[in-house]
């Protein structure tokens, strides 16, 4: 006969010197291998190339030093060195740049377009700004930075990146440059003598013209259009599908079994 099993069993020792295994996540990357997107590279960098040149040439027709005052040369010469960036990254298949960044760059370039657009460019606008006749290179540099540069942006965004890597806790991270571009653009506005043409770049920012009570509330109203948006497009870019999906191989493979 054979002795009875006893139904407790004590639980035999940890062996010392043996670390205990923690559950972690493994990044994608050590499984998947990264690939390159030349396409995405060479799109990226003519956008650059494209909003560069333009931001050159309004340099060379104005003040450089009040050209690069405007928010719409800030915000392009931002997009073009995130489009270098990234097309880098794509083009030697390193990690994206960072959403915080990227994300920043389709903002602002997004609000120089729908500024423009919505209030500067519109008739019916009471801050448009279509007093001066445009034409030349300022009028095709004109229409490039203000709507060919962020429609390229959003197609950028839409069909050639990833989606999800946007958060909303980034949205307010992103209204600092704003907030502080009008804190600037008063404080400009208060060192240069009353009178003087291009005192305030932008007529809704004009102290001189509206006073500080309507000025603050125009600010306060952008800026709370400027969040929205910023909302609307975290929301987008989880809501939106992903556009490059890639089967990429992993280094394992199933064999069929032998015999």
């Amino acid at each position: 006969m054979t002795a009875p099993i006893p139904r407790d069993i004590p639980d035999l020792p940890a062996v010392p010197g043996m670390p205990a295994l923690f559950a972690s996540p493994v990044p994608a990357t050590a499984v998947v291998a990264p690939y390159r997107r030349p396409l995405a590279a060479a799109y990226r960098l003519l956008v650059a190339l494209v909003a560069a040149a333009a931001v050159t040439v309004d340099l060379f027709l104005g003040s450089p030093i009040r050209v690069l005052t405007y928010f719409t040369i800030q915000s392009n010469i931002l997009l073009a060195l995130v489009m270098i960036a990234t097309a880098r990254r794509a083009w030697t298949a390193r990690r994206p740049v960072s959403p915080l960044v990227t994300g920043a760059a389709l903002l602002y370039i997004t609000i120089t377009g729908l500024v423009y657009h919505l209030i500067l460019a519109h008739a019916s606008s009471p801050f448009a700004m279509t007093g001066g006749t445009v034409s030349g290179w300022q009028a095709v540099t004109n229409q490039v930075l203000h709507t060919a540069i962020p429609i390229a942006a959003v197609v950028d965004w839409l069909f050639l990146t990833a989606p999800g890597r946007l958060h909303l806790r980034m949205a307010a991270t992103w209204l600092l440059y704003p907030m502080t571009y009008l804190a600037v653009s008063l404080g400009r506005g208060e060192l240069i003598l009353p009178g003087t043409p291009g005192r305030y770049l932008y007529s809704f920012l004009d102290v001189e013209r509206h006073g500080y009570k309507s000025v603050l509330g125009n600010a306060l109203l952008l800026g709370l259009a400027f969040y929205a948006l910023s909302v609307l497009l975290v929301a987008l870019d989880h809501a939106r599908p992903n556009p490059i999906r890639h089967r990429a191989k992993t280094g394992f493979r199933l064999q069929p079994p032998v015999g």
